[in-house]
């Protein structure tokens, strides 16, 4: 599957694989030690999720993450950053050769947007996509997460439908010619997101193959995946030319690998053997807090990675 790799292109430099060593590794107390060994997937931290080791600084934490054998990261509110502070990350993942994840351009669950043929919802849709080219223009982040809002208990499902079909349409229409990617998010109902239209990997590949657009992709959120409807690997290999990018969380608990009843060490031997280069979002918490849990998080990554 071949995707964007925004820095790629865009690289200051490169940085040895091996051989690194950790300004952090004598804070950890021996907990953590430099671990240069790349995963053999681009598992993505988010901000703060080694706080305890790397300190507040988002530059700093790039730097452990890196450090600890990680090739991306994702942010969900980059787009709500300084301008000069989402430059100076990128500049710095560029340096790296570092992936970045898809960040949240519009996902209010509190509204019918998608769903309708509201002018005023369309308005802000269109307003939102300028809002990502011109993000893209500056950073060369090509990736954005969009959710189609609440449905209308009033309105024909299939109704529903074709408006978000359409919706897509004109929202891709806009960010294609930046090459910027928008990925759909399928929400579990049961346990986080009751009220949502959009639930499932078919549900969500039915509507990008309507689309028809290069831009119109899927975020498979495993953790929510696995609540809606299971059957994971099968779905993956259903909608695999439309996945953009993957969430992780365990179930229940939404907490790291290995903490729940998802079998992440063979999904992602399964999402490997089929040549996947994208990156794959670490959104969940942790079963222990403080630095012992930021350690514990590090060996369940070894763990599920050790295919």
């Amino acid at each position: 599957m071949n995707r964007r790799n925004f820095f790629r292109n865009t690289a200051i430099g490169s940085v040895a694989l091996t051989g690194l060593a950790s300004p952090f590794a004598a804070e950890a107390s021996g907990s953590v030690t430099s671990n240069s060994a790349q995963f053999k997937l681009k598992y993505a931290p988010g901000f703060g999720m080694f706080r305890e080791h790397a300190g507040n600084d988002p530059i700093d934490q790039i730097k452990f993450m890196h450090d600890q054998g990680f090739r991306a990261i994702f942010d969900n509110g980059f787009i709500g950053k300084d301008p000069a502070l989402q430059e100076k990350i990128v500049n710095e993942l560029a340096r790296r050769n570092m992936d970045f994840g898809p960040y949240v351009l519009y996902a209010d669950f509190s509204v019918k947007s998608m769903v309708t043929r509201d002018p005023a919802m369309m308005e802000m849709l269109r307003g939102k996509m300028k809002d990502a080219v011109e993000l893209a223009k500056r950073t060369n982040v090509k990736q954005a997460l969009v959710v189609p809002g609440r449905y209308d208990e009033k309105l024909a499902w299939d109704y529903q439908t074709a408006n978000v079909i359409d919706a897509m349409r004109m929202c891709c229409d806009i960010v294609g010619p930046e090459g910027v990617e928008l990925v759909m998010e399928p929400l579990n109902a049961h346990t986080d997101h009751p009220g949502l239209f959009l639930t499932t990997i078919p549900q969500s590949y039915m509507i990008c193959k309507a689309v028809n657009h290069p831009s119109c992709k899927i975020v498979n959120d495993m953790y929510h995946q696995q609540i809606t409807e299971g059957n994971i690997i099968p779905n993956i290999n259903m909608a695999w030319e439309y996945i953009g990018a993957f969430h992780i969380g365990d179930n229940p608990g939404r907490r790291e690998p290995t903490t729940g009843e998802i079998n992440y060490l063979n999904i992602f031997k399964h999402i490997h053997s089929k040549g996947y280069n994208g990156v794959l979002c670490m959104e969940h918490g942790k079963s222990i807090q403080g630095k012992e849990g930021e350690t514990a998080l590090l060996e369940a990554y070894r763990k599920v990675d050790a295919f």
